[in-house]
């Protein structure tokens, strides 16, 4: 059997982040990247709004929190350094009338306790310089908001992490793990459909909507260690160009409750195409990403709330994603899982449960903090 050092699953933003992280840290160490995919991104980190999120909602001291305003500006400079195409658009959260507005300032302090640089609030007419055509009699303007290319960042870290001798295993799904030793056994499905078996000393699991299914494989009660993920629906609606050109930034209203989600907003994508979304729905299926037609009314009846020039032919179903949460439906909001399991005698394994939003945002900051309580021996 094959021994290695660092064995990571899930070749998503935040597995790559890790695996060009390790590898430049530990050049020398053996180290394996497995995706049951073909390609890196096909699930979470590549059905999403590509937003660069600056960190207002999440609770203070949360991982959230933490890791999305290092992330932040980690994510800029990375773009810059590496030309990732990315555009630092700003963002509007926007009170529609004057019962919202206590929302808004309640985002703002919460903002403010995390640390986050460039929040502002702004009165209707300021409103109006930035964005004529909305209906809004506030809003909190987030400078560092941005939207990037989130298929070139992956490109770009998949490409250093293979620079740093990470080996890249596409099409090789984990089906069994058994922790042995001062490691584990990882059994996997290669694409010819034969299995065979590595030995790893430390094992990081980066899986996403099936990051509980690796935690039970290593002997730990998902449901007991808070793991268990609860995947949600996002839809996406696309908004015409000629209505999309009367937009300039991200525009959102207040959160939902709990943080379930970021409400109904309108984002823009780097060619300057609007899209609406997403919703939020709670299913049993992991990867079912059809979009719904019959929802356009529901995306239409949010957008004319706050975007009053929209027409339903304006809209089109656009695209689904999933979203990885261990929030249960009506739970309180659930910060990112990313422990050490030494409690529980497994001082090699590295769960991260929950890696939702603001994940693409803060996966390089997710990235150094995985590394830092992976240490090996030069």
């Amino acid at each position: 059997m094959d021994q290695i050092d660092i064995a990571i699953i899930g070749a998503g933003a935040v597995g790559l982040a890790i695996a060009a992280d390790i590898g430049a840290r530990y050049p020398d160490a053996a180290t394996i990247l497995f995706e049951r995919h073909g390609q890196f991104g096909q699930d979470t980190s590549s059905r999403n709004s590509e937003v660069i999120h600056a960190g207002m909602y999440y609770p203070t001291g949360s991982l959230k929190a933490k890791l999305c305003a290092e992330g932040n500006p980690l994510l800029y400079e990375f773009c810059n350094k590496h030309s990732v195409p990315y555009q630092r658009i700003g963002k509007l959260i926007i009170a529609r009338d004057q019962t919202e507005i206590a929302s808004l300032e309640n985002i703002l302090a919460q903002g403010q306790a995390n640390g986050v640089q460039g929040l502002r609030l702004i009165d209707a007419d300021e409103v109006k310089e930035l964005e004529p055509n909305i209906t809004a009699v506030a809003a909190i303007f987030s400078e560092t908001t941005g939207i990037i290319d989130s298929h070139k960042l992956m490109f770009q870290l998949e490409h250093l992490a293979s620079q740093n001798n990470v080996m890249l295993a596409y099409k090789h799904e984990v089906i069994d793990i058994v922790p042995e030793g001062d490691g584990f056994i990882v059994t996997f499905k290669g694409p010819d459909g034969e299995t065979d078996q590595i030995f790893c000393r430390w094992l990081i699991n980066s899986a996403g909507l099936y990051s509980d299914k690796i935690a039970s494989m290593c002997g730990i009660d998902a449901e007991a260690a808070g793991y268990t993920i609860y995947p949600v629906k996002g839809e996406y609606f696309s908004v015409s160009m000629s209505k999309s050109k009367m937009v300039s930034h991200l525009v959102y209203p207040p959160p939902l409750h709990g943080l379930k989600g970021l409400g109904t907003h309108i984002t823009k994508s780097l060619d300057g195409r609007g899209r609406l979304g997403p919703n939020v729905h709670y299913v049993t299926e992991r990867e079912n990403y059809d979009v719904d037609p019959d929802h356009l009314e529901e995306f239409y009846q949010a957008a004319i709330t706050y975007l009053p020039f929209i027409e339903r032919g304006d809209l089109a179903p656009d695209m689904a994603g999933m979203r990885p949460k261990i929030q249960a439906p009506d739970a309180p909001v659930a910060d990112f899982k990313i422990c050490r399991e030494t409690e529980r005698g497994l001082p090699g394994l590295i769960n991260l449960v929950g890696i939702e939003s603001p994940g693409l945002t803060a996966c390089l900051a997710i990235a150094r903090y995985v590394a830092d309580l992976c240490v090996l021996e030069n």
